[in-house]
Parts: C-alpha cells; structure tokens; sequence
C-alpha cells in the first residue's frame, strides 16, 4: 500500500510518501513561505526524487482541521484535485490526532494544541491501548485556562505539542497541578510522515473518502439552512471601480481607501487595541503586511488613519482577518467602502469567496455583511474570550468570477 500524505493545517508545510509501513520520503519546511508557494514543488521535488509514478499510489491522505483556515483550503484543494485527477480515495485525517501520532505507544497522555487565535487552542487529548492511539477527548475549540483545568481533572501525567506550545508554555506551567512535559523539535510539529502512517490504519479500517466529498473540518449549519439563506439573499452590492484607489466623498470631506503600508501602523495600534479586547500586536501586523497572500486596506482622511480591513488569500478563495473603524468614524460609510474596494481588487484577482466570522452579538456588523451579500455557513461555539461568545462564520461569493 503507497499513500502520499499532505499537512498544511498550520504554519508548516509537510509532503511524505509512506508504502508498506515505510517512509520513502518526506518534505517538511517551517519558514516563511505561504503553503501555496510550497506544497506543490515540495510534491513535484519528492516525486522527481523517489521516481514516484503517482498513479500508483493507493490513496492521498490530507490533515482535514481542524487549523488555519487559509492552510485547510489549499490542503483540501491540493488533495481533491489530485484525487480527481488520479481517480484516487481521499483519507482524512484529524489534525490533532495527526500531530499526537509522532509520538509513540506512551503510557501518557498526548496533547497536541494549535494557536487558534484569541486565547484559543484547537486541542484533543489521546493515548495508546494495545499499541493503538485511542482518543480521550475528541479534538476541539477551548481556551487555555479551559484545557488546563480539564487536564488536572484527568490526573494523568501528560506531554504537550504542537504550535500553541511556544504561546502559552508559560500559561501551562502557570495553570497545571499534574506532571507534563513538551516535545522535543523533531515531533512537535505537523508531519505529514505521522498523516501517513496513521492513514494507513484508516485505509484497512475503512475510512475513506472520494475526492468530491472531501471537504475540511468546520462547524456549519445544515445545507438546507445554507440553501435557504441564499435564495433569501437580496443580491450584492456593486463593488467601486478604482483600481489603485476608491474616493469616496462625506458631506465635507474626502475619505480614501489604499492599500496599508507599514508606516501606517503608528495610527493603526491606537484604534485596534480600543476597540478589541484581545488586540493584535504591531508585529503580528508586520508579519501579515509583508506576505504575497495577504492584502491590508487602510482608510485615510486628510492623513488620518480611520479605518481598516486585513484579508488572506488562497487561489479562488480568501478569509478577512480584520475589520475595523475608529469609534469617531463610525456611521459615516466607511465599512461598506472598504467591503467595496476589497471586492473589486478580490475579482480582479480571480478570488471568487470571501469569508469571515463575526460575534453573534455585533448585529451591525453581521447586517453589514448581510447587506454586501454575505450569506452565515455556520457558528463556532465559544471562538471569542473577553467576553466568551461564539462566532457567526460567514461567506460571500462572487459568481461573475469563474471556478478554478
């Protein structure tokens, strides 16, 4: 049995081919690329070394989340579109279970935990009956202070890896009264070796999937409520025209909509840090500034910064990271100009879905997105802290823009 195996649930990007309970070859980078600008030639560089025929592989398995948003779409596409392809099963593989496969047949617990932002942690707790990896809890969205207080309540010593260790270490070392321990480099990252391996049990168990059903792992609502939500759709507003910039006139003034430049984070931190209760932090934005994949919308008036919009980008589709207007600003259109502008450079860029998430309570800015033709694919319980509150996602699709 030959399985190739894909993982770009979180910042790494991980190829590998495993037959027969061997690894013929793996490819793992953690460095600042975009997995759309990797996975690919990290594919193309394992075949042309191993002489991989693709064709004969059994099956491609992909991490399926949970994870960041923008790596699960270029995994998923990457792999159904191989799987088309080759008419070849797609076996998917829990994020977390994936990543606690790297460590073997211990008499702990395992816990991979993923930085999901705002406090979060994609998290699952596992361990091993008979040399089997058994699932203690089922992976899943939770605060730290949630999962160490869970933990301790367990009472099992427990080993800790994953991406979300290096942010919250010291939070853990703070909170838990068991014994733990972290993982050492080589296997506390995503592999796509260990997606391998454990796929290969999924295959003899049965757990397969054909390309056209694969989808990444998110909380949705039905797809009769989904379909009902767009007929009741009122249509979508037209986006501006300017390419390189949109004017757009107050009763007095002129508001401008750019592109955000790094010097303009000096006006941007004041009005992120009053208005969120978990802020970004400067160089968090500098990281994002600075992508391919990324694009950062700034609205200026006479020089002054008042509002922004963040965005990534992955082939036909893309996930807004930040909307924000100062409070001064608010009421006078600014929000609906930057959804305007973003739209049109998102066509002329042939992204054709837009997607974001937003608190169920902030009803202006759900009827905003309402408004512009966004339509909700479903709710994350608990996503947001300070207060705790669950995120409404939500999508938008320009149908003049065609499939890729």
């Amino acid at each position: 049995m030959k399985i190739l195996a894909l993982d770009s649930s979180g910042l790494v990007a991980s190829v590998a081919v495993v037959e027969n309970d061997t690894l013929l070859a793996e490819y793992t980078v953690n460095y600042k690329k975009t997995h759309s600008q990797t996975l690919l030639p990290m594919l193309d560089e394992i075949s042309n070394m191993t002489e991989l025929d693709l064709s004969t592989i059994d099956a491609i398995a992909v991490a399926g989340g949970p994870g960041s948003f923008t790596g699960l779409r270029i995994g998923s596409a990457t792999a159904k579109g191989l799987g088309l392809a080759l008419e070849k099963p797609l076996i998917s593989i829990p994020t977390t279970a994936a990543i606690a496969y790297n460590i073997w047949d211990t008499n702990k617990f395992v816990c991979p935990i993923m930085d999901a932002r705002r406090n979060q942690v994609y998290t699952g707790v596992y361990c091993y009956t008979d040399h089997r990896l058994d699932t203690v809890w089922e992976q899943d969205t939770m605060s730290i202070e949630a999962l160490a207080e869970g933990l301790n309540c367990l009472d099992h010593e427990v080993i800790f890896l994953g991406d979300g260790v290096a942010v919250y270490r010291e939070k853990l070392q703070e909170l838990l009264t068991i014994p733990f321990s972290f993982a050492p480099a080589h296997v506390n990252r995503q592999r796509a070796a260990a997606v391998a391996a454990l796929a290969e049990v999924y295959y003899k168990e049965g757990k397969i999937e054909t390309a056209m059903e694969h989808e990444p792992e998110y909380l949705r609502v039905s797809q009769a409520e989904r379909e009902r939500k767009e007929r009741s759709r009122t249509g979508i507003c037209e986006a501006c025209r300017c390419a390189e910039k949109t004017e757009k006139r107050g009763e007095e003034r002129m508001i401008t909509i750019r592109e955000m430049q790094i010097d303009d984070l000096e006006q941007v931190m004041p009005i992120e840090e009053a208005n969120f209760s978990i802020p970004w932090t400067e160089t968090g934005f500098f990281t994002f500034l600075i992508r391919d994949d990324a694009l950062f919308l700034g609205a200026e008036e006479d020089g002054e910064i008042l509002g922004y919009l963040g965005i990534l980008i992955s082939f036909d589709e893309s996930e807004i990271t930040n909307v924000c207007v100062a409070e001064k600003a608010r009421r006078r259109g600014i929000g609906r100009a930057l959804m305007e502008e973003l739209f049109h450079r998102m066509q002329e860029r042939k992204v054709r879905v837009i997607h974001l998430d937003v608190r169920l309570s902030n009803t202006p800015a759900r009827n905003l997105y309402e408004s512009l033709g966004f339509v909700q694919d479903g709710l994350r319980k608990g996503y947001y802290d300070l207060p705790k509150e669950d995120a409404v996602l939500m999508s938008r699709t320009d149908e003049s823009v065609p499939k890729r």
